[in-house]
């Protein structure tokens, strides 16, 4: 009997889970970014002392669990599942870091909403019963996204200024039945929403319409007022995504304005050249394990809904000319 789901799509951990330790590392303009000072590590060359890019981004997302177990002051054996995912095809760099670990992985794939995929999955499993400790992860290296999905940095193509720039950094979480705080309360499992756009260079329009969905579905299964939570955040819908996703949710009757942002605008300044704004698997990740995380722990927020949101396409449909479909998955962490 399903007595944790109330409403369509959200679930209700009746012990929610903690989570105990974090960690972030980010690449180089991330680390001149208005958030600087909130991550654990600023790597100052994109190769990491690698041979490749994809290599370096692999480097980052092992070291960000290593660091996210040791911050949570457990024993490393006491992790009993790894959970990650990424931007690469067959995500190589989850799977090569699944290999270094050694621990029991599980590798899942939800574009740029990775992030909260991974941490609702984790969390069913420890409310469930069924693990203790489980650390979460996702990465994404502007360098291997651009080579993969659009051109090689190589050819110096011109990006429109809808687009927006990957960022290059890896996030990790553990998650644990320890009481301790913030703790995911609240899980909204998201749709596929396709609005039938097609332009590769413009996520945040094509990924707005599946966070609204996601957004106002978790306030009619929970039967939250919109001011319930300190913030709202979306994944990487940047400036022309989020705008987008304001009217939407206007229309929807949810006046988020005071209360929302969004990790694609956070990490940036507005000085960079970063075109609409951040994106990637790694954008949530370190906003929310880099700032949002400690901002919690500080007491500043204690109400935070995160929603990631994923353009789930690929190279091939591209080039065959499909359109994206999108999806968003929203989190509740909170401070009980």
């Amino acid at each position: 009997m399903a007595n944790k789901k109330i409403g369509s799509q959200t679930i209700m951990l009746e012990n929610a889970p903690s989570i105990i330790g974090v960690s972030s590392i980010v690449g180089p303009k991330e680390g001149q970014g208005p958030l600087k000072d909130y991550f654990d590590l600023i790597i100052n060359d994109m190769y990491y002392q690698e041979k490749s890019w994809e290599k370096a981004e692999r480097k980052m997302m092992k070291e960000a669990v290593e660091m996210a177990i040791k911050n949570s002051k457990i024993p490393y054996n006491a992790i009993e599942y790894f959970i990650a995912g990424d931007l690469l095809n067959q995500i190589i760099s989850a799977g090569y870091t699944a290999r270094d670990l050694g621990l029991p992985f599980l590798g899942i794939y939800g574009a740029c909403s990775t992030m909260a995929e991974g941490l609702a999955l984790g969390a069913m499993i420890v409310d469930g019963g069924f693990a203790d400790n489980v650390v979460i992860a996702t990465s994404s290296h502007f360098c291997t996204a651009e080579r993969q999905y659009r051109f090689p940095l190589e050819f110096g193509t011109q990006r429109p200024p809808t687009s927006q720039t990957t960022v290059t950094g890896a996030g990790a979480a553990v998650i644990s039945s320890k009481v301790d705080n913030p703790r995911i309360t609240y899980i909204t499992v998201g749709k596929v929403i396709d609005m039938g756009e097609k332009n590769p260079n413009d996520m945040g329009t094509a990924m707005a319409p599946a966070a609204v969905d996601t957004i106002v579905k978790h306030f009619e299964d929970t039967k939250r007022s919109q001011d319930y939570y300190d913030l709202v955040v979306t994944g990487d819908l940047a400036s022309i995504g989020k705008d987008i996703a304001e009217d939407l949710l206007k229309e929807k009757g949810l006046n988020l304005s005071n209360r929302y942002s969004d990790c694609g605008l956070m990490i940036f300044s507005p000085y960079q050249d970063v075109h609409a704004g951040g994106s990637g698997c790694g954008c949530a990740a370190v906003v929310f394990c880099g700032y949002i995380y400690k901002e919690m722990k500080k007491g500043r927020f204690n109400k935070v809904l995160l929603v990631t949101t994923g353009a789930l396409m690929s190279t091939t449909s591209t080039q065959q000319g499909e359109s994206i479909p999108c999806i968003a998955h929203a989190v509740s962490i909170e401070n009980l």
